[in-house]
């Protein structure tokens, strides 16, 4: 009864895993394979007639920037520039992050400017005006705004400023600090004889159908914070329905990538309508539209010989889940940290990500960090996998009794149950609590995963060896003689060094757990490990390390404490 238990439990823990893995993660990677040859075929030359908003045929993004009337940005973390145009934040660099672990790989392009041919398709940020009055002009795309600097750091604001000639005159005063996040201070000065109102407005429009990953456990498009609650819109789903409209006191609203994030935050508990929104922009092709999130304040009417001023904020960058906090505490901004996305484990996946950040800041090495990480998390398991360890070892001893029990009541399986139970509570043992490191195990695995896949603190983070980064799998395959023999295979053929070390770390893990007395259990037993190997095979290297680290200190513990309870069997 005892194994029958054990196998019903292992084998469906087993099944769940592998069909999570199949479905969140093997047939998504294949979609969004798909999606890069589809990517790739629309690299092909703009049919006439084919145009994008502002702009006819997309072209070289570079190009664009250097035509344009700009004002450039240099901070620590970012370079790129402002376009007096529009005043828009349109050209963004992250100079800290690159696009592989290349040594001379191109930094993460975050922004381009209207008109932008793929791979770096329209993206931008835009702050502006509106007016209830159609006679009334405000500044809008088309605006050219005049600058009185040419340069925008963290040590040199830029002021810009733009006369409508109907006695309005808009100022503009942007800062940046040494990270992603700019401030938009404007002020409306009425020169005029009658009252305006206005209405402060900020949009990020992305242009194009975004390649996403596709997988269940992350999402990348719009999104927000609407009155207290984290919000998030799929790309499909605007594309089918449009748009999407709320009222919100405070918040913020942005479109998320997997590491990077851009979004907007109105000023604390202002009042605004937000949206969400995808327009075709008149094309039939929905490569030509594009997905916009704004907001409008609330009216401001400015007076005869008045001033107006409104203060909004732009976040444009990666997703540090530190600097995320350290925001959210400096300006109030609710749940900033949710841009990450955790996942159902929340409660665990967000501590897992500060204490790795911290141990691979101290230690200076990821790596290491999970090593040390596995460690702690064994410490604080261990009066559980104790008694687990102390109840393997006691079941193991009784197992020849065990067997005699299931012969001699084999053609009575009722009585066999009957029999066992009794043996069990005469022993005082328990055949499941061999069980409840497995049961614990999943929470932490998939938490850690997660941290592994969207922290950015882990990206392209190292480990010893051939390992480069520790957010993707093991490079390695068996079937190429680990490098030796220089062919391509598909993603499902990469069994790697360390999804192999695992595999035997756990085929060893069960040889000191109490076999199986019926040949067809056992069998299945010994065709775990192989289920495991091709399963981890195609997921973070990260994750592999944790798992082999992990099952070589419970083979410590379960050896420590089997020949422990032997030696007192014996005295």
């Amino acid at each position: 009864m005892d194994n029958n238990n054990n196998l019903i439990v292992a084998v469906v823990l087993s099944a769940l895993i592998l069909f999570g893995f199949q479905y969140f993660y093997v047939k998504p990677q294949q979609e969004h394979y798909r999606q890069q040859v589809l990517a790739e075929s629309l690299k092909q030359p703009v049919k006439a007639g084919d145009v994008a908003a502002e702009t006819s045929a997309p072209r070289d993004r570079a190009m664009i920037v250097r035509e344009g009337a700009r004002v450039k940005i240099a901070t620590p973390e970012l370079q790129g520039s402002v376009n007096l145009k529009g005043a828009r934040i349109d050209d963004l660099s992250l100079v800290q992050y690159r696009e592989s672990v290349e040594a001379r790989s191109p930094d993460i392009i975050l922004l381009s400017p209207s008109g932008s041919a793929i791979p770096h398709e329209p993206y931008y940020a835009e702050f502006n005006w509106l007016s209830d009055s159609a006679s009334v002009s405000v500044p809008t795309a088309q605006t050219e705004w005049k600058a009185d600097g040419n340069i925008l750091s963290q040590d040199h604001p830029l002021k810009l400023t733009w006369n409508n000639g109907q006695g309005l005159a808009f100022e503009r005063t942007i800062t940046v600090d040494d990270h992603f996040m700019f401030t938009i201070a404007d002020q409306v000065r009425n020169t005029g004889s009658a009252p305006v109102t206005l209405y402060p407005f900020g949009l990020i429009a992305r242009q194009g159908n975004p390649v996403t990953r596709s997988i269940s456990v992350l999402y990348e498009g719009p999104l927000g914070v609407i009155n207290g609650t984290l919000e998030e819109y799929k790309y499909k789903k605007l594309m089918d329905e449009g748009k999407k409209a709320e009222n919100s006191e405070g918040g913020w609203l942005g479109i998320t990538d997997k590491y990077w994030l851009v979004a907007m935050m109105p000023q604390k508990d202002e009042k605004m309508a937000a949206e969400f929104a995808y327009n075709r922009a008149g094309q039939t092709d929905p490569d030509q539209g594009y997905f916009q999130t704004d907001f409008r304040g609330e009216p401001v009417t400015v007076a005869a010989g008045a001033v107006a001023e409104h203060t909004s904020r732009l976040f444009a960058g990666a997703k540090r889940l530190r600097l995320l906090d350290q925001y959210s505490d400096r300006y109030d901004i609710p749940h900033f940290d949710r841009a990450i996305d955790f996942g159902w484990f929340y409660f665990l996946t967000k501590p897992f990500l500060y204490l790795l950040d911290f141990l691979g800041s101290f230690l200076g090495s990821f790596g290491l960090a999970i090593l040390l990480f596995t460690v702690a998390l064994k410490i604080v398991t261990l009066p559980l996998s104790l008694k687990s360890y102390h109840s393997m070892a006691r079941m193991k001893a009784l197992q020849p009794e065990m067997k005699r029990i299931q012969e001699r009541y084999a053609d009575d399986k009722m009585k066999q149950s009957q029999v066992m139970m009794e043996f069990y509570k005469q022993e005082k043992v328990n055949p499941m609590a061999g069980c409840v490191p497995q049961l614990i195990q999943i929470p932490i695995f998939f938490a850690l995963y997660k941290v592994l896949y969207v922290g950015i603190e882990l990206r392209q983070a190292p480990f010893y060896g051939w390992i480069r980064d520790m957010s993707a799998p093991d490079p390695t395959s068996v079937f190429t003689l680990f490098g030796a023999i220089p062919v391509t295979l598909p993603a499902a053929l990469h069994i790697g060094i360390w999804p192999l070390l695992m595999g035997c770390s756990m085929f060893l893990q069960q040889r000191l757990s109490p076999q199986p007395p019926d040949k067809t259990q056992a069998r299945m037993f010994m065709f775990m490990p192989i289920l495991f190997t091709y399963m981890l095979a195609q997921m973070p290297s990260g994750l592999v390390i944790y798992w082999t680290w992990s099952n070589l200190l419970s083979i410590a513990q379960q050896w420590f404490i089997m020949r422990k309870d032997a030696k007192k069997k014996i005295t």
